[in-house]
């Protein structure tokens, strides 16, 4: 379906306004024209015909006869004909022509400027109820409105409708945030009261458990405090000139006896170092991130491949694993809080669902991406592209 043209604002305006003005003039000549046009064929008519030849050499040559010429003049059309009074009949015609033209003038007007009305209406009543916080809202447009508006009104919606996602994402948020935080806490709590009932022995074992809920809350917090301060562009970073193949080694060893518990095998595969500007601090709890993420999901698939390439503009890091991958619907919410790929998965096996969004929230502070496909063979990939300095 085509879309619909739309003029500017300044060809809408001065369109509407030169069609009003000229229309009226134009209007109002013809009519006077017209009014002259009808009385000379009526007089002319009812004139004998010995006068009317004699008038048609007059009009031609005045000079022959000039006192006849106004005579005939004077005799049929009136001895007033040619006064210059501001009385006389051609500017009260005048007069009467522009009071009979201003209603039309008005009414056309307003109808010209109703598309104009119409969409600053619509604009204006649309923020009133996203004011009150109704996001769901969105701007009709006018049809003929100018292109300027059109525009407006486009990304009016188009922000109204990041506004209803944002809060949508953010009551979701709230309400996980407080059963992430709550289920701990609950926890250490519920436990600590067995011990203060006597219901508990309060040693090692139970303060350990106590421990433990309390070391995940700790977490927990630290990484929304990491989130928060990336949403508000605080994410403190410390770029330095840092090997990637140093930095992935480094990490594969760390998570190397989780690897071998799990059964899995963490394949580095660059055939060279390759070097960027960055946070290694913050690299590292990235390349941690998806590592473990590999491990735990992944495991079966027994293999992890991390390849690095140069790519125009930067280095490409593709974490490949072989295992059930996800389904292709949760691609788009993988890096969203709180996410996972399986609501049934346990949070110690299925971790807070932040991690992702950390990795993104890192990656995006870099001003790089991150991104997950899901290749032809099975398995997952989530690639990370860092951008030169």
């Amino acid at each position: 379906m085509k879309k619909p043209q739309h003029q500017s604002l300044w060809r809408w305006i001065c369109l509407r306004v030169l069609t009003l003005a000229i229309g009226s003039v134009v209007l109002i000549a013809l009519c006077m024209w017209l009014r002259f046009v009808i009385q000379n064929l009526w007089i002319l008519h009812h004139m004998p015909v010995s006068m009317r030849e004699e008038f048609a050499l007059l009009r031609e040559q005045p000079a022959l006869n000039l006192a006849r010429f106004h005579q005939i003049v004077d005799e049929r059309w009136g001895i007033r004909y040619s006064d210059p009074s501001i009385a006389s009949s051609d500017w009260i015609t005048v007069g009467v022509l522009v009071l009979t033209v201003i209603p039309f003038i008005v009414v056309l007007g307003l109808r010209a400027a109703r598309p104009l009305s119409a969409q600053v209406s619509r604009l204006a009543a649309a923020a009133g109820s996203v004011a009150r916080g109704e996001f769901s809202t969105r701007a009709e447009k006018v049809e003929k409105a100018p292109a300027e508006l059109i525009q407006l009104t486009e990304n009016f919606n188009a922000m109204t409708g990041q506004l209803e996602r944002y809060d949508r994402e953010l009551r979701a948020s709230h309400v996980a945030m407080a059963h992430e935080l709550r289920s701990p806490l609950t926890a250490a709590i519920g436990r600590l009261q067995g011990m203060i009932d006597g219901v508990f022995e309060p040693e090692p074992q139970q303060l350990n458990m106590v421990m433990k809920q309390l070391r995940h809350l700790s977490r927990l917090t630290d990484e929304l405090h990491l989130l928060s301060l990336a949403d508000a562009g605080q994410l403190q970073l410390t770029p330095v000139t840092l090997n990637l193949t140093d930095l992935l080694l480094e990490r594969a060893a760390w998570l190397k006896p989780q690897a071998e518990a799990a059964g899995m095998a963490i394949e580095i595969n660059p055939s060279r170092p390759y070097t960027c500007v960055g946070d290694p601090f913050r690299l590292a709890q990235v390349f941690t991130i998806l590592m473990e993420n590999a491990l735990r999901y992944a495991a079966e698939g027994e293999r992890l491949e991390v390849n690095v390439r140069k790519l125009a503009g930067g280095i490409e890091i593709a974490f490949r694993d072989f295992g059930p991958g996800v389904t292709a619907g949760f691609l788009p919410d993988m890096f969203e809080r709180f996410t996972r790929a399986e609501s049934s998965r346990a949070r110690d096996s299925g971790g807070s669902g932040l991690g992702l969004s950390i990795a993104r929230a890192i990656c995006v502070a870099h001003g790089g991406t991150i991104r997950a496909i899901l290749p032809d063979s099975g398995g997952l990939q989530i690639s990370v592209f860092l951008p030169d300095a």
